[in-house]
């Protein structure tokens, strides 16, 4: 069981975390696309592994705003299958995209997760992940987005989320740990996903 290997998991709490009260996660929207547009224009990426993602939305974008948008919240996992950065597919699981935002786009968070359960399958190491464009990083914009994330997950039942990091990403250990995370362990990701090593932390939920 992941819950046996992780060093005392402790519950989340806000209070511990001291947000940037200007940071908001917000359900993307056309009135804040421009923005996001000008993120990906930069060559700014909102998947970590695969930077082709960028211009991949793009092309999304110009075909249909709308529907763009509307694929940006699954939560019955309907938009198909998923590209991994080796170039295969494989399922969708139910989740959403929140956009991190300042007053401009800084940055997005994403959650995934399988109903009724805290297990996930071996090609989603984690149930969050995150990507702060880098004119906005080191401002404490990730840990506000996850610490608000976080406090808005009740509605899934779950008693713990998951998030990884490369175990040389310092700050993102940081990000996490500031949220209430544990570490769990080392391990391997998959070949779909790079087969490199990664740390794996454990967050309680309220």
């Amino acid at each position: 069981m992941l819950g046996a290997r992780c060093h005392k998991p402790t519950v989340h709490s806000t209070n511990e975390v001291n947000m940037d009260t200007k940071v908001k996660i917000l359900v993307p929207s056309i009135d804040h696309l421009e923005s996001y547009k000008t993120a990906l224009q930069k060559g700014w990426s909102p998947n970590n592994l695969r930077p082709e993602a960028a211009n991949e939305e793009l092309e999304a974008i110009s075909k249909d705003s709308q529907s763009f948008l509307a694929g940006l919240t699954d939560l019955e996992a309907k938009g198909g299958l998923i590209k991994m950065p080796d170039g295969s597919h494989t399922e969708r699981l139910p989740g959403f995209i929140r956009w991190i935002w300042d007053g401009e786009f800084c940055g997005v968070i994403g959650f995934r997760w399988e109903l009724g359960t805290e297990d996930l399958p071996p090609h989603v190491p984690g149930h969050i992940g995150y990507a702060v464009v880098p004119w906005k990083r080191g401002r404490g914009y990730a840990t506000a987005a996850l610490s608000q994330l976080l406090a808005q997950l009740s509605f899934t039942g779950l008693r713990y989320i998951t998030v990884t990091t490369d175990p040389d990403n310092v700050v993102s250990q940081k990000v996490v740990e500031k949220c209430g995370a544990e570490f769990c362990e080392a391990f391997q990701r998959t070949s779909a996903l790079g087969g490199k090593k990664a740390y794996r932390y454990r967050i309680n939920l309220p």
